[in-house]
């Protein structure tokens, strides 16, 4: 324990124990625990919305000696990119197969969270109604399938290839059960940067906010997220953080003030 946190915590049991003098007899140890109580989520100076950090342990300290928490990783705006990490094993309890056409490779990737695969099906109905037929690709991975990806990438690509659009293990939006690649049928099904010079891809990169899905990983960002131009990768984030995400034209980590 750093001279900061020590600091900090000689103070916290301080005012405990004048406190438990002043008053009643008090338990010093759960008090204790108990300003240490994680709150739920921290907010972005910028944002109305919740910044979740799954790589947070409940108890721990920040730089500054606050106390911080693991805000529930199934929260909608959860941030996982290559410095944020789910919880090892991290699979969502509420996956489901939306209704839509899929060309995918088996029954796993169809599967989004409930509130993601329900937006998906409205997404999809409403490109379908303006003459655009999307297909669905790859949804929920887990963590042992997002380990055979990402080995695959490297034999194929080699690693600096695969680092570039392919997640490490637990550092994946797929396992989220939030993200879906999308295509159609002009492309073959391909997942590449041509599907957003499509006119589906246009389309869903200029109306996916309102079904509450952003392009995640945006052209010329690569340096911010780590990954390069994806216009097939949809996370979903909800409709009102979306659409305030378009409209400022930042990735993520821009909006909730996460980099320079």
């Amino acid at each position: 324990m750093g001279i900061r946190k020590s600091g900090v915590l000689i103070i916290l049991l301080t005012s405990l124990i004048i406190s438990a003098c002043q008053n009643e007899t008090v338990d010093l140890e759960n008090l204790v625990a108990d300003h240490l109580k994680p709150i739920e989520g921290t907010l972005s100076e910028k944002s109305e919305f919740t910044i979740v950090d799954a790589t947070r342990h409940e108890g721990e300290l920040t730089e500054d000696g606050e106390a911080v928490i693991v805000p529930e990783t199934d929260i909608i705006d959860v941030i996982v990119n290559k410095e944020r990490r789910l919880p090892n094993g991290y699979e969502p309890e509420d996956l489901m197969i939306a209704d839509v056409d899929y060309h995918a490779v088996n029954e796993e990737r169809k599967h989004l969270r409930e509130e993601a695969a329900g937006a998906l099906e409205d997404l999809f109905e409403a490109a379908s109604e303006e003459g655009h037929q999307l297909v669905a690709v790859s949804g929920y991975r887990s963590e042992q399938t997002q380990e055979v990806v990402f080995a695959s990438n490297v034999d194929r690509h080699g690693e600096e290839h695969a680092e570039q659009y392919s997640a490490q293990p637990g550092y994946s939006e797929h396992q989220t059960g939030l993200a879906m690649d999308v295509s159609t049928a002009s492309i073959g099904y391909a997942l590449s940067e041509e599907f957003g010079e499509t006119q589906e891809g246009k389309w869903v990169a200029e109306n996916g906010h309102k079904h509450g899905f952003i392009i995640r990983y945006l052209e010329g960002k690569s340096e911010i997220t780590g990954y390069g131009y994806e216009p097939w990768h949809l996370r979903y984030v909800g409709e009102d953080l979306a659409t305030s995400v378009y409209q400022s034209g930042l990735t993520l980590e821009e909006y909730f003030g996460l980099v320079e």
